[in-house]
């Protein structure tokens, strides 16, 4: 019996125990869950990074990346939670007597009554509100990134503006969840002050370490900048330091006005909370250093609205004011030296406000010196941002607009053509005069043989129809291409034009009986083949007079192939292992090989089967293979299957538009990659370019940056591009390669400074893929585009709009679309 009360007696405190630190045990869980899988994520990444050979640059990425968090983290918490700190050591007591609110007053400064008391309260805590909402959204931004947006890597945090606070303001009766939360954010701080303020501290610290890591691209940019050798107008920096520099700057600029803000707003409502104010019904006043604390604090504003002011004279070479984009007249001659006067006149209360903490306590008062200062900022930014440049564009500019806008119309033209390439183009007249001959025909028989009869369009329509083959199957883009035939009997060897169109397995169009876990990750998990036909040819029926064509079983080998026109075509086309395995309609991931064989292509009735030999996909040889993959593809079926063999691997990320973003996210990459047939069996010492395997995607990268000054967007997120990169992807293994097609490009010189050993020059193509580069189809439209008004050079001209070009339009399917080059 006394041993059974004794365990009862132990059961009592172990259950006593578990309630006091109930709490602490949940948090623990919740952090142990957390970093586990964090942990499993990084492993499974890193393996997948080490199968594609890039684990060195994503180890760098990481590093950086946990390196920047762990900076804004600490940074950040340590100066809020530091000045938290303080004003809680020297708040008024909790119960402050009666005597010492008239002592207060007498030494210190004059009492707030309830009525002022609860005005500031309210206020201070609505600027922390509506501060707050902003910096939320940011975060959110950088925490569900849009993958889908133009620019290569995420944008910059907004500036906080009075504009964007007008315009959260507007937006919240839209908005009842962030309505609620400003309303309910008085209440929490009233109840909690110290404890609401610094969990506040906490999160504005993680949002920063997280919005830090996100622009890990734009930093390893800052410490390697590559000079562009060519230097702005106006304040004669180079380019590079739009490009890698002001970034950076900006971002620090957004650190120190979320930073400033809330320390002070949250230092001054620890004061007025303290002691017995809202039960008392008065604020017994600040003392000696609680004024010198919150005036250190409005020093720390001062200055974030100085450098904000300072950093606000390069963003006037962005400005869209004026005719043209940049700097205009008024930019130049009215608004750069008000903001310049401003960020001075900031910068000199900043000093009057650390003057005043450090000789406090004498005599001499200050504050009005301080107070006209403000005033007069106040009145300069006003006039500044809104009445001054008004006046100046109405009453100076317009009248006389050309005269006055002919030098920086000069400035945007030049910068505009710079930054997108057009300098490189020659611009040559096309003026048709029918005057050609029989003799210019016999001597452009190669041209004459390549004229296109097929628009891209309908020949997909009919592949569609007649070399789909199953419903699984899909052709997703015809491309237009180019090939050199071998000779055929006397006849020479000569390019052809054609179209090739991949043949794609799309697992969305199986059945849905068929949609079994075995059916997707190991049995359907390639697509097969191509098509190609002349562009100038047709049979008598009017369909494609294909080259290559169908799927088939060779009579010879057994092995199954694709029918092809002619021996000729057969000795000019290779073959091979027409598999993909990795294209841009492979979403989903496959586990092969396996004991199941894996569906190759229908024969007849019947179906071959193939197993998989090639070097892509992760091994899961090992029961923590499986455990880790099963967890981070969320597919815990992996650890029940009984189909893997020690062979079987993983592939995933198979599309190859997510494939070679997860590589290089800081790339652009054209919309229409192109299939390409290439034989590459002599360069066999290198086990990239496996024999019999002949398919491979090319893919144009561009790099891009929204910081070249005087450079005008249009309808682009950016200002600056360029081709510098090609991409080839390996149909059948998943290799990815990158060659710099653009070596004089400033930013891919920093990229390759920053990861050595991701690219490789072009010259390391092999020919035989080399011969297949085009021009990209997204930059022939953006320079397009671009050209239709930054073709006119001269001043004049560009002002009246005179020579104007539009894109041409054509009739397609009864109606009139934009044309595109490539249909």
């Amino acid at each position: 019996m006394p041993n059974f009360k004794l365990k009862i007696l132990n059961c009592e405190l172990i259950m006593v125990w578990l309630k006091k630190r109930s709490s602490w045990l949940i948090v623990l869980l919740l952090g142990l869950w957390f970093t586990i899988d964090i942990i499993s994520d990084l492993v499974a990444e890193g393996l997948w990074f080490q199968e594609v050979g890039y684990l060195s640059a994503f180890q760098l990425r990481i590093k950086t990346q946990g390196m920047l968090w762990a900076i804004g983290l600490w940074l950040s918490g340590m100066l809020m939670l530091g000045n938290l700190g303080v004003a809680s050591r020297l708040k008024h007591p909790r119960n402050l007597p009666e005597e010492r609110y008239k002592e207060n007053n007498k030494e210190n400064s004059k009492n707030i009554v309830l009525g002022w008391l609860l005005f500031w309260v309210l206020g201070l805590t609505l600027v922390l509100g509506l501060l707050l909402l902003q910096y939320g959204n940011v975060v959110i931004d950088y925490w569900y990134p849009n993958w889908s947006a133009a620019m290569a890597y995420p944008e910059l945090p907004p500036r906080f503006r009075p504009e964007s606070i007008l315009q959260t303001i507007q937006q919240l009766p839209d908005r009842p969840i962030e309505l609620g939360f400003l309303l309910g954010l008085p209440v929490v701080i009233c109840m909690a002050a110290e404890l609401v303020l610094s969990a506040i501290a906490i999160a504005i610290s993680l949002g920063f370490g997280l919005i830090l890591s996100g622009l890990w691209a734009r930093i390893l940019q800052y410490f390697h900048p590559t000079p562009f050798n060519s230097s702005d107008p106006l304040f004669g920096q180079d380019i590079s330091f739009y490009v890698f520099t002001l970034p950076v700057l900006h971002l620090l600029e957004f650190w120190l006005v979320v930073l400033s803000v809330f320390t002070l707003i949250a230092v001054a409502l620890v004061y007025l909370l303290s002691g017995n104010s809202l039960s008392q019904g008065i604020f017994p006043g600040f003392s000696v250093r609680q004024r010198r604390h919150l005036q250190l604090n409005s020093a720390g504003v001062m200055f974030s609205v100085a450098y904000s002011y300072w950093l606000s004279r390069y963003e006037l070479l962005y400005s869209p004011r004026g005719v043209t984009y940049g700097a205009s007249y008024t930019d130049v001659t009215t608004q750069l030296p008000l903001i310049s006067f401003l960020s001075w006149l900031a910068g000199a209360i900043v000093i009057i406000l650390l003057v005043r903490v450090i000789f406090l306590s004498r005599k001499k008062n200050l504050w009005p010196y301080v107070v006209y200062a403000i005033v007069l900022f106040l009145a300069v930014a006003g006039a500044t941002t809104y009445l001054v440049p008004a006046v100046v564009q109405r009453l100076v500019v317009q009248p006389n607009e050309l005269e006055r806008e002919t030098p920086y119309i000069e400035r945007s033209i030049s910068g505009t053509r710079a930054a997108f390439g057009l300098e490189d183009i020659e611009v040559k007249p096309f003026d048709p005069q029918g005057n050609l001959t029989f003799s210019d025909l016999q001597n452009n028989q190669l041209t004459i043989k390549n004229i296109r009869l097929w628009d891209t369009r309908s020949l997909l329509q009919t592949n569609r129809q007649l070399q789909q083959i199953r419903l699984y199957y899909k052709f997703r883009d015809a491309d237009i291409e180019r090939y050199t035939l071998k000779a055929e009997d006397s006849d020479p060897a000569e390019k052809q034009q054609v179209i090739v169109v991949g043949r794609e397995l799309d697992y969305s169009e199986v059945p849905p009986q068929a949609k079994t876990w075995v059916n997707e990750h190991l049995v359907y998990s390639h697509g097969y083949g191509f098509t190609m036909s002349p562009v100038n040819t047709a049979t008598p029926e009017g369909l494609p007079d294909y080259f290559v064509k169908d799927l088939r079983v060779d009579d010879e080998t057994g092995v199954g192939t694709l029918w092809t026109k002619s021996k000729r075509i057969r000795d000019s086309i290779p073959i091979g292992k027409p598999r993909i395995y990795y294209g841009e309609l492979t979403n989903n991931y496959v586990t092969i090989p396996s004991l199941e064989p894996e569906l190759d292509y229908p024969s007849g009735d019947e179906n071959e089967y193939n197993h998989y030999d090639g070097t892509g996909g992760v091994p899961i040889n090992s029961a923590w293979r499986r455990i880790l993959f099963a967890k981070y593809l969320k597919n815990w079926q992996m650890l029940l299957t009984r189909y893997f063999t020690p062979e079987t691997k993983v592939l995933f990320r198979r599309n190859i538009h997510q494939r070679i973003r997860a590589i290089a996210p800081f790339l652009q990459f054209d919309s229409d990659p192109y299939l390409v047939v290439a034989n590459t069996d002599f360069y066999n010492d290198n086990d990239r370019w496996q024999a019999n395997n002949y398919l491979y995607w090319i893919v144009d990268a561009y790099t891009t940056s929204d910081r070249y000054p005087y450079s005008d967007p249009g309808e682009h997120p950016f200002n600056y591009i360029r081709n510098s990169v090609k991409v080839i992807i390996d149909a059948y293994n998943g290799d990815v390669q990158f060659f710099v097609a653009d070596p004089l490009d400033p930013i891919i010189t920093t990229w390759q400074l920053i990861f050595p050993d991701m690219f490789q020059p072009l010259e390391a193509l092999p020919i035989t893929l080399r011969v297949h580069i085009r021009y990209p189809e997204d930059l022939f439209n953006i320079q397009s585009e671009r050209l239709l008004t930054y073709h006119m050079t001269d001043p004049q001209v560009f002002y009246n709009r005179e020579d104007q070009w539009r894109v041409p339009r054509e009739i397609y399917g009864m109606k009139p679309k934009r044309s595109n080059p490539t249909t």
